[in-house]
């Protein structure tokens, strides 16, 4: 079971919460109209190479637009006191690897055997690498280390230009802020000491 939130949203707020959702769930269909339709240009036969290199940042740009989308409606369900997640036993050593390959093993090492978790995998994947992706763009490097420890992923190092960030307390990266609401609505928490970035997840 999720954690009682504090305090009760006003009727407003319901309101443009519950506005938020319905935009994110309108614009997915004109989005998905582009990316089909880009994807099918690009896979095209005799094909200007030119063109070809449009469409496929069009298709690219189609995918990242339906990721933002993804947080923005995740953010307005919490907000709504509408997040109703599925929640499953994981391993914080899968979260850890899922990190890596969607940002590239180059760019984020993992260590760490971990320990089981309750929470939605998917969502929490995406959770986890938007965190450690903000370290990474936010921090101005080129790698960082993931560490499973126990029920805690540990990401290292945090910058000082990267902290508030991370943490959600400078809304410089949507990713990363929704990432906070979300580990903190399943009833974890984020934090940062001594150049660590710790996540620590339900049990």
């Amino acid at each position: 079971m999720l954690p009682n939130v504090p305090g009760r949203i006003s009727l407003e707020e319901e309101r443009f919460a519950k506005l938020v959702s319905l935009a994110c769930h309108d614009l997915r269909t004109p989005l998905a109209t582009v990316y089909g339709f880009a994807r099918t240009i690009t896979k095209a036969d005799g094909l200007d190479p030119t063109l070809a290199s449009y469409s496929e940042m069009i298709e690219t740009a189609s995918q990242q637009l339906a990721e933002l989308l993804d947080e923005l409606s995740l953010a307005a369900r919490i907000a709504g006191d509408r997040y109703e997640p599925k929640l499953e036993r994981v391993g914080t050593a899968e979260l850890a690897v899922a990190t890596a390959e969607r940002l590239g093993s180059e760019r984020v090492g993992v260590s760490g055997d971990g320990g089981e978790v309750w929470v939605d995998p998917e969502t929490t994947k995406r959770s986890v690498s938007a965190l450690v992706q903000c370290a990474l763009r936010h921090g101005g490097l080129d790698r960082v280390t993931v560490a499973a420890e126990g029920r805690e992923l540990r990401v290292s190092p945090i910058t000082p230009a990267s902290l508030p960030v991370v943490l959600g307390e400078d809304l410089r990266d949507l990713g990363a802020a929704v990432a906070v609401m979300h580990v903190g609505r399943l009833g974890g928490s984020v934090g940062v000491d001594d150049e660590t970035l710790t996540i620590r997840l339900p049990a």
